[in-house]
């Protein structure tokens, strides 16, 4: 099966070490990696053409893969790279299985509580409200209720681990965690078959 491998490695400084890492772990597992970082982009004349052709490259490499592996590591901010968060439901819309992990083990409205510094109320429509008045989600979720929803329908899981701050995305056992158990859901029945 082809895994396309989503997250944010590719913006970091050591990003083709860490997809490197990431690759030999996934046909470590028994799956055929797809990753965002292996790819040529054609020359084009703005950014802007640049920025175009580097998505139309992800989308044909996600609708070449049969699955996706998220890492939903909090990226600048409380929530997961929005362009990972684009290709989980992407992923999702094409109805594949779908698996996630994350170096943060606090769960989406633990940071966002974090966010406003503990500064959280009880409404009197039971929701709570930061300072702002806007209500967080208190759902016991990793992340945003539909990025587990969507998960959590295709019989997929998110592995949390906390990690150092300075190895959020370094740090690979939850990737490995999560490429194990998506072995055996996946390619373990159809080896028994």
């Amino acid at each position: 099966m082809r895994a396309y491998l989503a997250g944010p490695e590719v913006f970091l400084p050591n990003a083709r070490e860490v997809l490197d890492r990431k690759i030999a772990m996934a046909r470590s597992h028994g799956f055929t990696p797809v990753s965002p970082g292996d790819l040529t982009v054609p020359e084009t004349e703005t950014r802007h053409q640049r920025g175009l052709a580097i998505s139309a490259i992800n989308e044909s490499l996600m609708t070449s893969a049969d699955l996706i592996i998220a890492n939903l590591t909090p990226f600048r901010g409380v929530s997961a790279d929005v362009g990972t968060v684009f290709e989980l439901g992407f992923m999702c819309a094409r109805g594949c299985p779908a698996f996630a992990f994350s170096n943060s083990s606090e769960n989406h409205f633990e940071r966002v509580s974090d966010l406003y510094g503990g500064n959280v109320q009880l409404g009197p429509d039971g929701r709570h409200r930061g300072p702002d008045g806007m209500a967080l989600e208190n759902f016991d979720m990793t992340e945003n209720l539909m990025l587990d929803g969507g998960i959590a329908v295709r019989n997929g899981a998110i592995m949390t681990r906390r990690v150092a701050p300075g190895q959020l995305f370094l740090d690979l056992t939850a990737f490995e965690d999560c490429l194990k158990l998506a072995a055996e859901k996946l390619l373990k029945p159809a080896i028994r078959a």
